[in-house]
């Protein structure tokens, strides 16, 4: 029979023991304190040897929870640098404004939040009154990450110090006029209030993290020294179930970023109801965290639980504490002391007599308001230790009440986060709580007022003077007028214009050769961000790592495998290369972080992001949005890419539709490029636009999407005079007649557009048509379907306002009146952007459906985009025009075996 109370062998069995007696002496001793004391009194006598051991400087594993008691006991607490009671005042007006805006707001069916601000307040206020810095200062000041459903509260904020008028507070959520109010941290919308969209969850977390790392490589290659700028993150503990929110835990804690700082509000609630009902996601998480390596600093009880703690002589509190599940805490919220009484001290001899000692309010006081995250002593002390703690990053896990102080018709109730708005007798009673000189006389015909103390009141000079102290106004967005960046120089970008020769070369090794003498330019070199995710090698940059080094802030700590090697693998603690693993998030998160550094830092960086097509749009659509909304600029490569280029890797390496998603974002330039001079020309026309002299009207906030092969191909020399189409979007690369086929005199004619690598097949296709069908072929290069159809629909939008414009496709293909066929590698949604701007007869070839594994002549033989197939497409288009038999189509059909 097995033994129920056999232990299986553990890791300590495997160590030498050099006293067993000894060790059975310790071991006795344990079990005669749980016999005589209890199992709890053991358990505490262990973990106080465990916080001794470490104290004493032991090597031993970190317990991975703590109590269900603050970090900081009170009488550890700091005495806050300010006016306590100035600042309660302030954050009452605050409270108030943020509640009246979204209440006036949802009279125009707008809506918004406001129980979230309402538990968070006094997070952001004691940040606000005592440790953001902002950017009048030295350095760049800190970077905010605002929760995104607390902006009424900013916004609040802003409004009391002068930043934002009662008009702009009218017009939250109503932006189409122009001078309205974003409902979520948005820098595209409020550009000088904004630096850091976090609303769509999970990306708020992750950029943080990322962000705190680029600040230290901005400093460690000495770009710029943002040693003293503080990365703060405010998080809603539901907004922790997201992947992306925990992903990058282990980088931080890795590379010691003890400048970043995560505030998550933990107000038990998801948007609609427990994040654990049935558990405690405070203690989930700093286990969590601290399994990650993080500093954690939990703040969940207010002042009116200390004397509940002294009385707790036994430890019973601390034990019932740790096991009620939220769900329950939660409804503690809104029943009586009676109920109180009986479902949380009732479960405990102890507890009963405890219970006993405290009067109905006593009980109220602590389960109803008093709360680690309400207190601003409480939330003062835990930054201060944030800041103070060295070597790894800090999570302050603050306890709240959702709804708090709007009411009981709020307060931990389920539906609040939809709850939009307050009733006048609400209002009322929540300025009575609050203590706000607001009359009844201002409610005027039903409408809650906005309150204010008065421009020169107490309140707001002491606002304003804080903030002057810790450098100015915060949150704000700085676009600082930073010079262009002088253009590198014509024969970096030249190099391609007279092809490869004989030589095959795929565009990818094109674009990073390009690279490579971008990065040595004396003037701009250095501030190239080169993110690539663990794909290096694939891409052909390993020569780039001996050369520019691998970022690592402990530099390289063990000798290479390869250093014998001339692209051997070197980190250096002044890398320039940011080689991330196999984490796409947390490479466009880098790229964020970079591409934004102008605005952040007031350096202008210039990342590229090189990753496999597929992986990029398809993976991080989401980030890419975050960027286009961040007014990041840049340059981002998806390489290996369409659907049959990549032999062998399948259905889910074989990127078919990333142009697609691209053209989804006003902010992404998409470029499918086909020959190493298109390549090197959309870099230089990029450069131009987002780091150096725009024309005027252009948009400088954008980014580029360039999609480049890894199939070697003979790269041809670059026409005269194809600039303007190669960054509008098509040019006629070459005629029937400039290609050397030779047709009869009055043979008919196809117009043959291609992008990408699909060039290739066209050019093969102009080829088999003139000497196996007399067809003349003119083939076309389309750099970017999606600019031809944007172009094309700012043609529309004037047309609308009275003036005349011609699209760049009607213009590039006028006087033509041969039909137009289009090929891509790519699905045919692709190209038939431009459809309905072409007035050609117009059809499409393309690689729909999912990826296979596959040579790469057969998948294009299965999707219909060789050089046959093509053939066959276009003599069935000009059959259907009666310009060449019928039987013709059926005849290539047979011949070509498809």
């Amino acid at each position: 029979m097995i033994d129920p109370v056999a232990k299986f062998p553990s890791e300590l069995d495997q160590l030498p023991d050099r006293d067993t007696e000894e060790t059975a002496e310790w071991a006795a001793s344990l079990d005669a304190v749980a016999k005589a004391a209890g199992p709890h009194r053991a358990a505490y006598l262990m973990r106080r040897t465990l916080q001794h051991a470490e104290g004493a400087g032991l090597a031993l594993p970190k317990l991975l929870e703590t109590d269900y008691v603050n970090t900081i006991p009170s009488s550890s607490e700091p005495v806050i640098d300010g006016d306590e009671e100035m600042e309660r005042r302030i954050t009452a007006w605050n409270r108030w404004n943020a509640a009246a805006m979204v209440t006036r707001g949802s009279k125009h069916g707008v809506g918004g939040h406001i129980a979230t601000f309402a538990s968070a307040a006094w997070l952001y206020e004691t940040g606000f009154n005592h440790f953001f810095r902002g950017k009048e200062g030295d350095g760049s000041g800190d970077q905010l990450y605002i929760q995104g459903h607390a902006s009424p509260g900013i916004y609040a904020r802003a409004f009391l110090d002068g930043r934002l008028t009662e008009a702009h507070l009218d017009k939250f959520r109503q932006e189409s006029a122009g001078d309205g109010l974003p409902s979520y941290p948005h820098p595209r919308r409020l550009p000088w209030l904004w630096e850091f969209p976090t609303v769509s969850m999970g990306l708020g977390p992750l950029s943080a993290i990322y962000q705190a790392r680029f600040n230290r490589y901005l400093t460690n290659r000495n770009i710029k020294d943002v040693s003293n700028s503080h990365v703060w993150a405010f998080l809603g503990d539901g907004e922790m179930d997201e992947p992306e929110s925990t992903a990058a835990l282990a980088l931080a804690s890795r590379e010691g970023l003890d400048n970043l700082t995560f505030v998550i509000n933990c107000n038990l609630q998801r948007l609609d109801g427990p994040v654990r009902a049935n558990f405690k996601i405070v203690q989930e998480l700093e286990a969590q965290f601290r399994g990650a390596g993080w500093n954690v600093v939990k703040s969940l009880w207010g002042g009116a639980w200390d004397e509940l703690f002294q009385l707790d002589t036994t430890g019973a509190l601390v034990r019932r504490l740790r096991e009620v599940p939220d769900a329950q805490v939660q409804t503690y919220q809104t029943r009586d002391a009676a109920y109180i009484r009986e479902d949380f001290f009732g479960k405990d001899p102890a507890l009963v007599e405890m219970a006993k000692l405290l009067s109905d309010d006593k009980i109220l006081e602590c389960f109803h308001l008093s709360r680690g995250g309400h207190e601003p002593r409480k939330v003062y002390a835990a930054y201060k230790a944030a800041l103070s703690h060295k070597g790894a990053p800090t999570v302050i896990l603050a306890q709240t009440v959702k709804g708090f102080t709007l009411g009981d018709g709020f307060a931990s109730k389920n539906a609040n986060h939809q709850m939009k708005k307050l009733t006048n007798d609400e209002f009322k009673n929540m300025r009575d709580l609050l203590e706000l000189p607001i009359s009844d006389a201002q409610f005027v015909d039903g409408v809650v007022p906005y309150g204010h103390p008065g421009a020169d009141s107490p309140e707001v000079r002491y606002l304003q003077e804080r903030r002057a102290a810790l450098g100015g106004p915060a949150p704000a967005r700085r676009s600082h007028a930073i010079a262009p960046l002088p253009a590198p120089a014509d024969k970096s970008f030249a190099a391609f214009d007279k092809g490869s020769g004989q030589q095959s070369m795929a565009t990818t090794m094109a674009f990073v050769r390009l690279m490579k003498d971008l990065i040595r330019d004396k003037t701009t070199g250095k501030r190239w961000v080169p993110i690539v995710p663990d794909e290096a090698r694939t891409f052909g940059m390993e020569s780039l790592f001996p050369s520019l080094g691998i970022y690592s802030p402990k530099g390289q700590t063990y000798e290479p495998v390869d250093r014998d090697q001339l692209m051997y693998y070197r980190e250096a603690k002044d890398g320039q290369i940011l080689n991330e693993g196999i984490t796409e998030a947390g490479s466009m998160a880098d790229f964020i972080a970079a591409s934004s550094a102008y605005a952040t830092h007031g350096e202008a960086m210039i990342p590229f992001y090189i990753f496999y097509s597929m992986f990029g749009w398809q993976r991080t659509a989401d980030q890419m949005w975050q960027l286009g909304d961040q007014l990041g600029r840049g340059f981002l490569v998806g390489a290996t890419a369409g659907r049959t280029t990549l032999t062998g890797e399948g259905l889910q390496h074989a990127d078919g539709h990333s142009p697609m998603i691209a053209a989804t974002n006003p902010a992404a330039m998409s470029y499918d490029p086909a020959f190493a001079y298109e390549v090197a020309a959309i870099v230089k026309d990029g450069l131009r636009r987002m780091y150096g002299e725009a024309a005027p009207g252009e948009d400088r906030d954008v980014f580029y999407y360039l999609t480049v092969y890894n199939e070697p191909m003979p790269q041809p020399a670059k026409p005269a005079g194809i600039d303007e189409g190669i960054v509008k979007g098509l040019y006629r690369f070459n005629t029937a007649e400039s290609a050397g086929v030779t047709v009869p005199a009055n043979a008919s004619r196809i117009q043959l557009l291609g992008s990408g690598t699909a060039i290739h097949w066209t050019l093969e296709a102009q080829k088999l048509l003139a000497e196996e069908w007399g067809v003349a072929a003119d083939v076309w290069s389309a750099t970017s379907w999606t600019e031809l159809r944007r172009d094309a629909l700012e043609a529309d939008a004037a047309l609308l306002r009275g003036e005349e414009r011609t699209p760049f496709i009607r213009t590039a293909l006028e006087g033509i009146d041969s039909p137009v066929l289009a090929v891509s590698d790519y699905m045919r949604q692709v190209p038939d952007q431009i459809a309905q701007w072409v007035e050609q007869d117009y059809s499409s070839l393309g690689a729909d459906g999912f990826g296979l594994s596959d040579t790469r002549e057969a998948a294009r033989r299965h999707f219909g985009v060789d050089a046959q197939s093509i053939v066959v497409a276009a003599l069935a288009q000009l059959a259907r025009r009666g310009e060449v038999p019928v039987t013709a189509v059926k005849e290539a059909r047979e011949r070509y075996g498809l």
